[in-house]
């Protein structure tokens, strides 16, 4: 047990150190190489000998756009049963060996894939991999640890329904997208959750989990031939098969006016206004990014935070955000403020979002924003975990391995005229979702 405690402060300190190393280092030094192989597999590999030290994930491009809407929250389920057990290892074993070697091993679902990664020493790799790539193609999901785990998720689902922000957040989700698989949560529901099977979970894995559906992140103390040994060894009985079709489900697009009130005895409301937003791969991406730091993303120099925050004196945060996915996402405010100032809050957030459109930015504001923005970039490289993550990321959106250093003069290449452009565009200060969870006859919610 010392040991594997040692081992773990000795993988955070190299990490630690790693961070140091990147962040210090410009950003055209960032290289990544990428190579599809025979089964469709997408292999990218950022090789940095610095430190002894293998950080690993892997896109399976499945999540709830593959789910039916009666068994919602199945990939979220697959992804949390994947180390729960396996054709050559039970539960206990993996998460044994996983702790002597001191690494981390992890999956998630989200809307439009799943995620699983691998944090190990360079001289463990070995193993690590091996147990990485059995969870991957040998998971057996027994049913014992399935029971366990949809009863740890449904009384999850159970308490959330005292936080007023949950409650807010998951109506803000079914209003803006309705019957499109984005309204609902990734964890699916009490009742949904409760129909699914274990021959659901072996179905879903093998519809989606193969190489041609997949991508994989390699950083760290690897050669190519070291990780085409990896590869070759562990993941060779990996077969190519016929990609699952991904179902297209039309998005209600229609602009309307709503307001849900949800009534709960808290002295505090919590507000989200907000519509539909965009997708990721949308070209006015880096525009709207400057445009909404201005608006209420940017802390404490955003106009939503130093008008409502620190002019009013109404709340204690605010901030807008658009929400990105593979189809279109959400733009949306929140708030949380003191029941009887809920309409004048409202009536604030409309009123910087007409702004916005109406009036152009100042050169200061458009100056900071993007100053923030590209010096801050950085830090979403600043350990060999993100790089993983943002090179597998990079490579789903179709972002190109040159987005790093592109990133920096899209940003730059930003106007005032960009800026006023996409919030005529994207913003709607007529037509939105309004949700208030509050005690709604001290707020008296106008709208």
């Amino acid at each position: 047990m010392k040991d594997s405690k040692f081992r773990k402060i000795l993988i955070l300190s190299i990490a630690f150190n790693f961070a140091l190393l990147i962040f210090n280092s410009p950003l055209y030094a960032f290289d990544a190489n990428k190579k599809i192989l025979p089964n469709g597999f997408t292999v990218l590999h950022f090789e940095k000998h610095n430190l002894p030290i293998v950080m690993i994930t892997m896109i399976v491009k499945a999540g709830l756009l593959d789910e039916p809407k009666e068994k919602a929250g199945l990939a979220h389920l697959t992804a949390e049963l994947l180390d729960e057990g396996t054709k050559n290892r039970k539960s206990a074993e993996i998460s044994e060996e996983i702790e002597f070697m001191g690494a981390g091993l992890g999956a998630s679902a989200g809307s439009d894939y799943t995620t699983i990664t691998l944090s190990v020493l360079k001289k463990d790799i070995e193993k690590g991999f091996e147990i990485f790539s059995d969870i991957i193609l040998n998971p057996v999901f027994p049913q014992e640890e399935l029971n366990r785990k949809r009863e740890l998720i449904k009384g999850s689902l159970k308490q959330k329904e005292e936080d007023p922000s949950f409650l807010a957040a998951r109506s803000f989700k079914k209003e803006v997208f309705g019957e499109h698989p984005y309204g609902r949560l990734v964890e699916g529901s009490i009742e949904t959750l409760s129909e699914i099977t274990r021959e659901d979970l072996l179905s879903f894995h093998s519809k989606y989990f193969i190489p041609n559906n997949a991508i994989l992140s390699v950083v760290g103390d690897l050669t190519p031939s070291e990780l085409n040994s990896l590869i070759k060894k562990h993941l060779d009985p990996w077969k190519i098969a016929d990609l699952p079709e991904r179902k297209i489900y039309p998005m209600n697009e229609e602009k309307t006016k709503k307001s849900v009130k949800i009534d709960r005895d808290v002295t505090q409301a919590t507000i989200i206004i907000g519509h539909l937003g965009i997708s990721r791969d949308n070209p006015d991406y880096y525009a709207v990014s400057v445009m909404n730091y201005i608006l209420g993303n940017g802390g404490f120099s955003s106009r939503l935070m130093q008008k409502i925050r620190d002019e009013m004196g109404l709340a204690y945060d605010v901030s807008s955000f658009f929400m990105l996915n593979k189809e279109k996402g959400s733009f949306h405010a929140e708030v949380q403020t003191k029941n009887e100032s809920a309409n004048t809050v409202i009536e604030e957030v409309v009123k910087q979002i007409e702004k916005i459109r109406e009036e152009k930015v100042s050169n200061e504001e458009l100056s900071e924003e993007k100053d923030y923005l590209t010096g801050s970039f950085p830090r979403r490289l600043d350990t060999s975990r993100k790089i993983a993550d943002f090179i597998a990321t990079a490579e789903f959106y179709n972002l190109g391995l040159d987005y790093v250093e592109k990133y920096v003069s899209f940003i730059n290449a930003v106007t005032k005229e960009d800026v006023q452009r996409v919030a005529r565009k994207y913003l709607d200060a007529e037509n939105f979702v309004l949700i208030v969870v509050a005690n709604q006859k001290k707020a008296g919610i106008r709208y």
